[in-house]
């Protein structure tokens, strides 16, 4: 009979565990419908603190750990010469703690532990570069992604209105009908600290809002009264959420990575192209 060397046994996931994160990673995959590459990530990481959690300084186990376990691996991950000899990077615990919170809820919804902890650990702070401006070409696929659909000419008119005039995505769901005067093609905003605003629409955008309010919206609406002028097929406001599932769909469409757009970028995108066109910067940090 083989008799696993010293390295091993300490390498291994105890029994108990190991049947605890592959119940949770099966259920992710057929409830969630999870990744491979992101089931795999889940797995290293929760296995790697299950054989921390074993080693004799803490002698616990997954369904045992508490906060201040938790909060001592963490840490120990974060300095040099801690878990793994190394100091992770924040980037790296903020995805350790995400796979540990969805472990943890779960087994908490299942009566396996009574107490999430993991429920007061807020993720590092991650450092935030400006996010990389699509191509012009690439904009226009974009723009040309929806289809001539009810909600196809809604979500054409939104994403010209923002490319056109940089709007926060806050403040082009947050908008109302009765801040759009499309004859004359300016918008009404209020933006941070409730400043007012007026901010020109330019002809393309104002086709397509024009088509939308003609075509689309009262469609939409069927008969309700809503103040916001972006409404979805429940006849209620956009939100935010849903302006960014529409943009990452639409991406798809244009042959467009979902990690290279975002509704920021998409902002980021419009100052940089008027500034390549030779826009004034100080007009373009007021918008």
């Amino acid at each position: 009979m083989h008799v696993p060397s010293e390295v091993s046994r300490r390498n291994e996931v105890p029994a108990a565990d190991r049947a605890l994160i592959d119940g949770f990673l099966e259920r992710a995959w057929s409830e969630l419908g999870l990744a491979d590459n992101t089931l795999a990530g889940y797995r290293r990481d929760l296995e790697a603190f299950s054989r921390w959690l074993a080693a004799p300084a803490q002698a616990s186990s997954l369904a045992a750990c508490g906060r201040e376990l938790l909060y001592r691996y963490l840490s120990a991950r974060s300095q040099k010469g801690g878990v793994g000899g190394r100091g992770y990077s924040a980037r790296s615990n903020a995805r350790l703690l995400s796979a540990l919170r969805h472990f943890y809820r779960a087994l908490q919804r299942e009566g396996g532990i009574l107490e999430d902890p993991t429920l007061l650990i807020d993720a590092p702070r991650l450092p935030r570069g400006l996010p990389k401006a699509l191509a012009e070409s690439e904009v226009e696929a974009l723009l040309k992604a929806p289809p001539e659909t009810p909600l196809g000419l809604r979500d054409r008119a939104m994403l010209e209105l923002m490319y056109a005039t940089g709007l926060r995505v806050s403040e082009l769901v947050g908008l109302r009908s009765d801040q759009v005067n499309l004859r004359q093609g300016v918008l009404r905003v209020t933006g941070k600290g409730g400043k007012e605003r007026l901010v020109p629409i330019g002809a393309e955008a104002q086709h397509w809002l024009l088509r939308y309010v003609g075509e689309s919206r009262m469609g939409l609406l069927k008969g309700a009264r809503v103040d916001a002028l972006f409404v979805t097929a429940r006849r209620s406001g956009m939100t935010r959420q849903m302006f960014w599932n529409l943009v990452k769909k639409h991406a798809l469409t244009a042959g467009i990575a979902a990690k290279r757009i975002s509704p920021h970028g998409l902002r980021h995108s419009f100052a940089t192209h008027l500034l390549n066109h030779g826009a004034d910067l100080r007009a373009l940090q007021m918008l």
